[in-house]
Order: structure tokens, then C-alpha cells, then sequence
């Protein structure tokens, strides 16, 4: 794949496949169709074609009745497909609080559809959170509140004197100059 070549045509099945390739390669140095088709519950007959599909855009080295690795282009799809699947089940689990079975299902259907500048603003976003004085475990801990709760303004005083104590106690970080 050349660089700031788009992804976009390689379908959301193809690039579970992908993803799944890598898992077993980092697991077991090499990966086997009939390990392929368990890992994604579905006949060997479809990994077949996806293989060769994948082989056909050079993504991957496949030859019938042999091992599958992934090419260089192959790997560094499957490298990025594996991080936005990461950072969005972050966000999905840690941000907005879901259950970590919802966090997972939400970030496979839409790893496949996010755009990469949608992706580093997001990536952006989890670390500016992360180390905003007026952020941080405090505002995830009160959102999860807030979702459990409903709307609620009562205890706003309360978490604004927790985050004021908090702040002035707080130790330089390593982001501060």
C-alpha cells in the first residue's frame, strides 16, 4: 500500500480478517485458515475467499493448504484497524461508562467506519481528559454519576469542592511546565 493511500475499499469483513491474522501471527508466528475460521466462527469456505482477496491486494502471502502471514502493507492495516478498535473501546468503556461487553461491540462495528482525523481527535481528546486539572477520574467518576442518576445539579457542589480540594493538593504532573 503507498503512503496516504486509503483503506476505504477494503470492506469491514476484510479487515476483521486482517485483524484476526495479526492476533494469530503475535500468538503463534503464523496463521491457518481452519485457526482463521474458528477465531471468526464462520466456514472455511469464506476464509478461502477472503484470503485470496486479501492475497490479491497484497496484504497478505497465501497459497492453498499452506501457513498465512501478513505482508508489510498487511500488518500496518491490521496495526491501525487494532488501534482505533483500542481507542474507541476505551472511550466506549472508560469516557461513556458502558459495560465492557458494549464497549467491545460498539468498537468493532465502528473501527471499521472512523475516519483517521476523527480517530487522532479522539486519541486527542482521551489525553487532554486525562490530564485537565478540570478533568480526570473526578469527571469520569461524576459522569457515571450523572448516567446512573439523571440529571441531577444537587451534588454539583459537592463535586466542585471535591475537585477544588483535589486541585489544591494536587502534585505537578509531568505535562505541567
Amino acid at each position: 500500500m503507498l503512503c496516504g493511500e486509503s483503506t476505504e475499499s477494503l470492506s469491514a469483513s476484510l479487515e476483521d480478517y486482517l485483524e484476526v491474522i495479526f492476533h494469530l501471527e503475535q500468538s503463534n508466528r503464523v496463521a491457518r485458515a481452519k485457526d482463521i475460521a474458528e477465531q471468526m466462527g464462520v466456514q472455511r469456505a469464506s476464509v478461502t475467499g477472503a484470503l485470496k482477496a486479501l492475497s490479491g491486494r497484497s496484504l497478505i502471502n497465501y497459497s492453498p493448504y499452506s501457513f498465512v502471514t501478513l505482508t508489510a502493507s498487511g500488518r500496518e492495516i491490521a496495526r491501525e484497524v487494532i488501534r482505533r478498535h483500542k481507542v474507541l473501546k476505551e472511550f466506549f468503556a472508560n469516557t461513556l461508562q458502558l459495560g465492557v461487553e458494549d464497549a467491545e461491540a460498539n468498537a468493532c462495528r465502528i473501527e471499521h467506519a472512523i475516519d483517521p482525523t476523527a480517530t487522532e481527535r479522539l486519541v486527542r481528546f482521551l489525553e487532554f481528559v486525562s490530564i485537565c486539572p478540570r478533568t480526570g477520574n473526578d469527571w469520569f467518576d461524576g459522569f457515571g454519576r450523572f448516567c446512573k442518576l439523571g440529571a441531577q445539579t444537587s451534588d454539583c457542589l459537592a463535586c466542585l469542592k471535591l475537585c477544588t480540594e483535589r486541585l489544591e493538593n494536587r502534585q505537578p504532573g509531568a505535562y505541567e511546565r
